[in-house]
């Protein structure tokens, strides 16, 4: 399984900007989805989560209302838009396959990209 995340870069405070995952997992449409994100000497956080059909979608409480997670089961994509971006927003995110569990804990999810750089100047 092989998860290639992309569209990070840089921004100033309040910008946008809007990170791909594409998957290569057979039966993608059966699994939900999460973002999580890294700063430097922070852990690997939770940002949000999506089900399998986009029936249902979570976030992080700071992210909320500024975050929105969207995926294609046909391209096997999972999308995160990020809007009126902070300084604290400002990490390495990754996509993951979620597997069981709670979303918000790192080892619910067995398969993680590479990771994309999102770096907030204010």
């Amino acid at each position: 399984v092989q998860l290639q995340a992309s569209g990070g870069g840089m921004v100033q405070a309040g910008g946008s900007l809007s990170l791909s995952c594409a998957v290569s997992l057979r039966t993608f449409s059966s699994y939900d989805m999460g973002w999580f994100r890294q700063a430097p000497g922070k852990e690997r956080d939770f940002v949000a989560a999506i089900t399998w059909n986009g029936g249902s979608t979570y976030y992080a409480d700071s992210v909320k209302g500024r975050f929105t997670i969207s995926r294609d089961n046909v391209k096997k994509t999972v999308y995160l838009q990020m809007n009126s971006l902070k300084p604290e927003d400002t990490a390495v995110y990754y996509c993951a396959v979620f597997t069981g569990g709670s979303y918000i804990h790192p080892r619910s999810y067995a398969y993680w990209g590479q990771g994309t750089l999102v770096t907030v100047s204010s």
